[in-house]
């Protein structure tokens, strides 16, 4: 069976990677012209990167991540610490280390196992044809691929999910999360964190993290609330937002080079929803649950859809129609409970109710930690990677 993807961020790579592996004959498209992906890093947890080893990446994926030992909220005022605590009780129920990675790094290791030369950039899909027999994709220079089957992994405004959700559905909403982050990797300094600890400074209803990741390196991030729309100098808003801020948030910002790792992003959801097929076509990753990095599940989720569509094909014998359907009906509820899950932390943490989260704050200052494992745990725990298994 012929497939086409498009999109070759994480989700469509390693979609392309699943469905190699069972022997089909894959092609990517992407409308990039170079590999420059969004965002700097980010967190794999264990459901995440359990897809990863069955994808045959698993050593790799290890060197690619950092040393992530402990969690440890701070202040972001004074620079007290709040709590501290081991998270290998998440490897112990969940059978797997996280690892947070930089995506450049993911992407590219995705990329070369899937193999480059099957991946098309420069190519902008801008029409699809499903004549009940193939799926024809036009793209913008006017050249067509026909497969037997269309897997659009083309990103929170995906072309895709406007053809498979079709003109008679309800237009799919995106939610403004309230917020804007910024993020990037700096060199590792011992002012802002251990080597070896996702470090958390929160106050105000702002936040200032860093992850550690290979090559001595913080993944980092602030989040700042403020209306959508608004645009400026990215570093001179951190230093306006942070001034105040303990000597370790200033430490992190005068480590930022400007023309260097900084990004700087709205950060958006879309509601969910269950129209994930039509025909030979279906969605996955972000065209089809877009969600907040507040429980840092995004790019798993995204994973998880390559397992399950993995799953689909190679179990499924009626039709490929068929086969997306049950794809679908094994990710609908899943994907869209992580994206409520991520709004609703998003809300919890950024402000939204001021004394909601001033009642976080206080509930982080001296837990062992239980609580915060038994979230990022519940998290993963319904993944279709742990066969029903759960977590221990």
């Amino acid at each position: 069976m012929k497939v086409i993807v498009i999109g070759a961020g994480v989700g469509g790579t390693s979609a392309g990677i699943a469905l190699q592996r069972l022997g089909h004959d894959v092609v990517v498209y992407d409308r990039m012209r170079e590999n420059r992906p969004v965002g700097a890093a980010l967190s794999l947890w264990s459901n995440g990167v359990k897809v990863l080893n069955w994808l045959g990446v698993g050593p790799e994926v290890a060197a690619l991540g950092g040393a992530l030992d402990h969690m440890a909220y701070r202040d972001g005022i004074t620079g007290e610490e709040l709590c501290r605590f081991s998270l290998a009780p998440i490897e112990q129920q969940t059978g797997q280390r996280a690892y947070p990675v930089a995506r450049a790094d993911l992407q590219n290791l995705l990329m070369e196992r899937f193999g480059t030369d099957r991946i098309r950039l420069g190519m902008q899909l801008v029409g699809i044809d499903d004549d009940g027999t193939t799926v024809t994709a036009t793209f913008a220079d006017g050249t067509t691929d026909t497969a037997d089957m269309l897997i659009g992994a083309d990103g929170a405004r995906s072309f895709t999910r406007d053809y498979v959700t079709g003109a008679d559905e309800p237009p799919i909403e995106r939610t403004y999360a309230g917020y804007t982050n910024y993020n990037g990797l700096v060199a590792f300094d011992g002012r802002i964190g251990p080597d070896d600890q996702w470090t958390t400074y929160v106050a105000e209803g702002k936040r200032a993290a860093v992850m550690p990741i290979a090559g001595d390196r913080f993944y980092y991030w602030f989040d700042i609330p403020r209306p959508s729309g608004e645009d400026g100098d990215a570093l001179a808003e951190l230093h306006a937002a942070f001034a105040h801020w303990a000597p370790g948030t200033r430490a992190l910002i005068e480590a930022i080079e400007r023309e260097g790792s900084l990004n700087r992003v709205e950060i958006w959801d879309i509601d969910p929803f269950d129209t994930w097929t039509r025909g030979r076509v279906a969605i996955l990753g972000d065209a089809a649950h877009n969600t907040t990095p507040d429980i840092g599940q995004g790019a798993c989720s995204a994973l998880e859809d390559a397992f399950a569509l993995g799953i689909a094909v190679a179990t499924d014998t009626v039709s490929v129609e068929d086969t997306l359907r049950r794809y679908a009906a094994s990710r609908v509820e899943r994907a869209g409970d992580l994206v409520l899950r991520a709004r609703a932390r998003a809300a919890e943490t950024h402000g939204a109710d001021p004394e909601v989260t001033a009642n976080w704050y206080r509930g982080l200052r001296g837990t062992d930690g239980a609580g915060i494992i038994r979230g990022i745990v519940g998290n993963i725990a319904g993944s279709p990677i742990n066969l029903g298994a759960g977590v221990l």
